[in-house]
């Protein structure tokens, strides 16, 4: 559904390199994620108080946290998708990554006051009621987060978004948490056991742990990771298409946010060329950067003694070192 509503909202979807599709993606998918969670907040909080379940109305009240959490990821694509300015000159991206820590550090919140209120249930328990249409809304709520975690899923990996992979994260956690209300709630109705707050410290133990690694996830990209193994292959391959070009180093990936990523390296030309078409050939290589990759790329000439035995010595002698330390080097 969400692939039709794209479809027919947004145009030019099948680019998603293009910032403005991006952006459309995320708000479209933060919308239908705050419209999902209200009407699931709605139905648990009616089968929780019908049932006098905490772990149901915990389960609740996790849904409506991401609701907010929803509408957060929304303000962030907003912000993320706007121009740079004197203020901002490499743009607003990372706002998306500060959007994504805000909802799982929501999450790990949430995690804890589940965990509160289920340890009271446990010291204090009471009976609840497990009837046929409480069941009903729980398992339809599964059905309906399931799905949730599989668009969210898609479109973050289509459109690399860190804050949309930390939502699906969390849809996914919700729907092993109303799994494990569904399973105690059935329980309660066939048996004489009471497991409502083991239940309920279960679901916030399972959202913890999601909150957890949502955190480890969307932090990494704020305080600077290395790029992917893929992403330098695919630098090096391009750069070194180019036969002027006899080697690279000094390489270092900037990420000021998905749509914005900044490239320097050095590229190895022969000290003898042409230094006007050798910097023509540079010229293209940054073109063909930003047009093949959609990043920004400065390379500075490096210029190097090709065909000299001296130096080729030397050079033989050096990596043979170099690589008696450490093959990885």
């Amino acid at each position: 559904m969400i692939v039709w509503i794209a479809k027919k909202f947004i145009r030019n979807a099948e680019n998603v390199s293009d910032k403005d599709v991006r952006g459309s993606y995320g708000i479209l998918c933060s919308v239908m994620g705050i419209l999902f969670n209200l009407l699931l907040f709605i139905g648990k909080y009616v089968a929780g108080v019908l049932s006098g379940s905490i772990a149901i109305v915990a389960d609740a009240m996790n849904s409506m946290s991401d609701a907010g959490s929803s509408i957060i990821t929304l303000i962030g694509f907003r912000f993320a998708g706007k121009k740079p300015d004197p203020d901002h000159p490499f743009g607003h991206g990372r706002v998306e990554y500060i959007s994504g820590l805000i909802v799982s550090f929501l999450v790990l919140l949430m995690g804890f006051e589940l965990g509160k209120s289920s340890i009271e249930k446990i010291l204090h328990p009471e009976e609840i009621q497990g009837g046929w249409l409480i069941i009903s809304i729980l398992i339809i709520s599964i059905l309906i987060k399931c799905y949730m975690a599989a668009y969210n899923h898609r479109i973050g990996k289509m459109i690399n978004s860190a804050a949309m992979k930390a939502t699906a994260t969390d849809s996914l956690s919700d729907a092993v948490s109303t799994t494990v209300v569904l399973g105690c709630t059935i329980a309660s109705k066939f048996t004489s056991f009471n497991l409502d707050g083991w239940c309920g410290l279960v679901v916030s133990v399972l959202v913890l742990y999601a909150g957890y690694g949502a955190v480890k996830e969307t932090m990494n990209p704020l305080l600077g990771q290395p790029p992917e193994e893929e992403f330098v292959k695919e630098i090096k391959n391009l750069v070194m298409s180019h036969e002027g070009i006899v080697g690279i180093h000094d390489m270092i990936v900037h990420d000021y946010g998905p749509g914005r990523v900044m490239i320097s390296l050095h590229a190895e030309v022969p000290g003898n060329g042409d230094i006007y078409e050798l910097h023509d050939m540079i010229d293209i290589v940054e073109r063909e950067i930003k047009s093949e990759l959609g990043c920004e790329a400065t390379i500075h000439m490096d210029p190097i003694a090709v065909g000299d035995e001296r130096t080729d010595a030397y050079k033989k002698m050096v990596l043979q070192v170099i690589q008696d330390i450490d093959e990885v080097l």
